[in-house]
């Protein structure tokens, strides 16, 4: 994108890349500008834009000629949660709207649960690839998050009850529990723990719990 240009002559300049026949030009670029919301703002330098506008005006570019397919690398990298939160609800509105296949790269799992299929990538190669329902349903169960009074006494005390009735790990201050069924293990064995629970927290597996068991690392590091 040209900063010194207003929206709509990027627009205008793109369309003649993409060979968009001259009469369909114009009422293709308000069309994809009403898609992301952008109309009142399309005669503005891009210079004067936010960080969200210009990505939703990426998003319209893409737009002009039609495409059957659309690749979204980390469309919401580096902006806010509410910017964030706005940018989604236009591509939830496009792929709606123009029935366009996207392919969506992300860090942020949340994310990843809108698409209807979701790979898993470790070092550049695919390990799994399913629907973001099945994915998580592979790990079945539910985990417990709990935090104590002291974390390091209930620590041993859980691995000496358990032996082997579920997945126990410790992240920071709160220890985790992979277990079966959180009704089941809550009855028999958190009522016995000695140690006063301060926190207590039952969950399904989510995306970010699937990025774990297949690779054993967080997608961070």
């Amino acid at each position: 994108m040209d900063e010194k240009l207003t929206a709509k002559e990027n627009l205008q300049l793109h369309c003649r890349f993409y060979k968009v026949p001259k009469q369909k030009r114009e009422p293709r670029i308000q069309e994809v500008l009403e898609i992301v919301d952008l109309v009142d703002e399309q005669n503005q330098r891009i210079e004067e834009y936010s960080g969200g506008m210009k990505r939703r005006l990426e998003i319209a570019r893409g737009l002009l000629h039609y495409p059957k397919v659309l690749f979204l690398d980390e469309p919401t990298v580096g902006l806010d949660p509410n910017t964030r939160a706005h940018l989604w609800e236009y591509i939830l509105k496009l792929k709606e709207k123009e029935g366009i296949t996207m392919f969506l790269t992300t860090h942020y799992l949340d994310e990843a649960e809108i698409s209807d299929r979701v790979a898993i990538m470790d070092q550049g190669e695919i390990i799994t690839i399913d629907s973001p329902t099945a994915l998580k349903d592979q790990l079945g169960g539910d985990i417990i998050e709990l935090s104590t009074e002291d974390n390091q006494t209930a620590l041993r005390e859980i691995e000496e009850k358990i032996q082997g009735g579920a997945e126990v790990k410790v992240e920071g201050d709160t220890i985790h529990l992979k277990v079966a069924s959180s009704d089941a293990f809550i009855s028999s064995f958190i009522k016995t723990l000695e140690i006063p629970i301060t926190k207590l927290n039952i969950r399904k597996p989510t995306l970010n719990d699937v990025f774990l068991a297949f690779t054993g690392r967080k997608i961070k590091e």
